[in-house]
This record gives structure tokens, sequence and C-alpha cells, in this order.
């Protein structure tokens, strides 16, 4: 019982996002896609552990989810030729028709993440359609009620009806302004799975659905960069907390806990990744995961690629990550003066990164009286109570 059900999660994390994207685009409709897809692994979970793990299990599925819809469309009465479309999905990888070779999946991502739809939107949209996360689970990540997360995931959809958003990838120039922001939701995706309280499953899938845009779309470098700064990132997941449960910062860290094999997979990914902000931001990844311990590390590298990469993508938060590597890397004065560049205008009020930089290098020049009080100014300010922990104990070892 057990390994049927294992082999219909393993089959079902797999196939679902193919199942789901192929009924989309021979039917256009969202919902009897999703539909048929669970109730395929719903009749897998109840067959399979009676009948036995079919030798092709993603096939099986799709088989399922195809019946399942010729079912639904005769009793609909709809036109033929969705029906003899459907009648071609014999196998988890169908044929595609002539001239059309772009996976069902690719063209899924795109149209989740058209830029008609908010950004939030964007986000949702994916994990439920292409990644299969509960509504549920969406919604408790966004804070909001399950009721209230189906409410814009529906809406989303109906926009994407309404507004003619074509179920296609932009090919040309179009793939190059749309290629950023399909990245971008994934970027926000693989956040708040890897934020100190985030769903560390949204990392997972942010990871795969990368992982799966990379497979699609090999000549894109910046999705090669996006991978291996996901890779470099997520390889320090198990070391980033001590026994106690407090976040550890990166000279704290057992770097005999790092990920080698996500390492490695990140650092040859860099090698093919090009010159945008993803790989600039993998580049700094990779100094990081290279350095044998702390003090090991180049921190003029990163600076170097820090004022590239502000150069280029010159927000409020590069700018201050990009005075932090200047600190490391030249001194504390000169830290010290990049945040007072970075916060001018107000961007960074109250940001909690910005105040415990300062403390930080407020601190090395000697000073732990206004450090502490820093710190103690970012531990209010930010909402994380495993961040605020770490915080007030910077703040409690200056005071002593």
């Amino acid at each position: 019982m057990t390994d049927a059900a294992e082999a219909v999660a393993a089959a079902g994390a797999e196939a679902y996002p193919r199942i789901v994207a192929t009924l989309i685009r021979v039917t256009g409709d969202w919902t009897l896609a999703e539909d048929c897809a669970q109730e395929a692994l719903a009749s897998a979970l109840e067959r399979w552990p009676r009948d036995g793990v079919p030798a092709n299990p993603g096939g099986w599925l799709m088989t399922a989810a195809r019946n399942r819809a010729v079912d639904v469309l005769r009793r609909a009465t709809v036109e033929r030729r969705k029906l003899r479309d459907l009648a071609l999905l014999t196998d988890p990888e169908p044929t595609p028709p002539e001239g059309d070779v772009v996976d069902d999946r690719l063209r899924l991502i795109f149209t989740c993440c058209h830029p008609a739809l908010a950004l939030e939107a964007r986000v949702a949209l994916t994990l439920r359609t292409v990644a299969g996360v509960p509504t549920a689970d969406i919604a408790r990540a966004f804070l909001v009620t399950e009721s209230t997360m189906t409410r814009r995931i529906t809406r989303a959809k109906t926009r994407i009806a309404t507004a003619g958003i074509p179920y296609r990838v932009p090919t040309g120039s179009a793939l190059v302004e749309r290629l950023p922001g399909v990245l971008a939701v994934l970027y926000l995706l693989f956040t708040r799975g890897y934020d100190a309280d985030g769903e560390p499953a949204f990392a997972d899938e942010a990871i795969r659905l990368a992982r799966l845009l990379h497979e699609l779309m090999p000549e894109q470098p910046e999705v090669a960069g996006l991978l291996a700064l996901f890779l470099l990132h997520d390889s320090r997941r198990t070391a980033r907390r001590g026994p106690d449960g407090d976040l550890l910062t990166l000279d704290e860290q057992d770097r005999s806990r790092w990920d080698r094999q996500a390492i490695a997979e990140g650092l040859a990914l860099v090698e093919r990744a090009g010159p945008g902000p993803y790989a600039l931001q993998a580049r700094i990844a990779a100094c990081h995961a290279t350095a044998p311990t702390a003090a090991d590390t180049d921190w003029r590298a990163i600076a170097g690629w820090y004022d590239e990469l502000a150069r280029i993508r010159p927000t409020p938060v590069i700018r201050l990550n990009r005075a932090v590597a200047h600190g490391y890397a030249y001194g504390p004065a000169a830290g010290l003066a990049l945040i007072a560049e970075a916060r001018a205008g107000g961007a960074l009020d109250g940001y909690p990164p910005a105040l415990a930089a300062e403390a930080e290098f407020t601190a090395r020049r000697g000073d732990r009286v206004a450090a502490g009080a820093l710190f103690r100014a970012a531990a209010e300010a930010v909402r994380s109570e495993p961040e605020r922990r770490a915080l007030l104990r910077r703040a409690a070892e200056l005071a002593g």
C-alpha cells in the first residue's frame, strides 16, 4: 500500500504538469484540465494498491485523465475536433502536431506568467496549475484564507480567457521581452520558500520549474543563471540554522553541511550563464560557495560583481548589498558610506537588512553601543521571529 502511494506521488510530481498543460492546449478549459488530472491521481491511489503499479505510470495517468476529459466533453456535446485531439493522447509524451515542437509545459508557464496578470497572481497560478500545489498551501504562504486564494486564482484564469491571452510561447523579440517576467516569478517563488519563515516546498518547486525551463530552453543563458543561483543558495539550506533553530550567518555556518552536489551543479551552470542579473547573482553566490572558510571569501571579487549588477539593475536593495560587499572588501568606512548613498531618498527607511548592515559596520569601527542600538532597531522592524532572535543575539554579544 505504501509503495503504491509513493509511486502515485512520484508519478504525479512528474506527470501532473504535463497532463494539465496538454489538456489545456487541447480543450482550452483550465478547470477541466486540473479536475481530470486530479481525478487520475485519485483513481491511481485507489487502483494501484490493488492492481499493482503500471509499467508506465505517467502514461497510465495521462490515459486516465484523457478518458475522463473525453467523458466530460461527450456529455457536454462539444465539437468533434477536441474529442479527436484527446483521442491522440495515448502516452505521457504525445507526438506534437507537425511544425509544433514546443513543450506544452512551456506554453503553460508562459501563460501563467503573462504580464497582464498581477505578479502575485502569476506566482499563485504557477504554483496551482504548473506545480499542482494545493490551494490551501498557497493561501497559507500568502497569509490569506483558502477561499480568498481560490477567488484570486479563478480571477486570473478568467483574465486569461477574457483578455484573449494566447496559449503559446512567444518568439523573437517578444520572447526576449517576456522571459524576464517568467524568471521573476520563479525568483519570487524561490524567495518565498527560502526566507526564514518561508515554505521550503516553494523553494523546491522553484528549483524544479527552473530545471524544467532550462531543459526546454537550454539556449537561454539567463535561465541557466537563475537555476545556478537557486542551487547555490539552496545548497546551504540545512546549515542555516543552529541546534536551537536560530538562523546562522554565513560565517557561523558549518560548511561541511553544505550540499556539495548542488554546488558542483550550480558552478557548472555558472560557466554557461550569460551577463544578465541572475547570472551575476549566481557568480556572487559561487564566490561564497567555493570559499573554504568565511575568512577565505573573495570579497573584492564579490564587490566587483555587485558593481556590475548595480550598473544594470540599480535597485535600492542591490545597492545596499553592494555597500555590504564593499564594506567587507575595503573596510567598514567604505561600507557605511555606500549604505548612506543607498538609503538616500528614503527607499530603505526602516528596512531591517539596512539597519543590520549599518549596525555591523558600526561595530567594526568600534562603536559597540551605537551598533547594539541599531541591531535592536532592526529586530523591532523585522517580521520573522528567527531573524529577530538572531539580531537580538548579535546586540547582546556587543553589550557583553
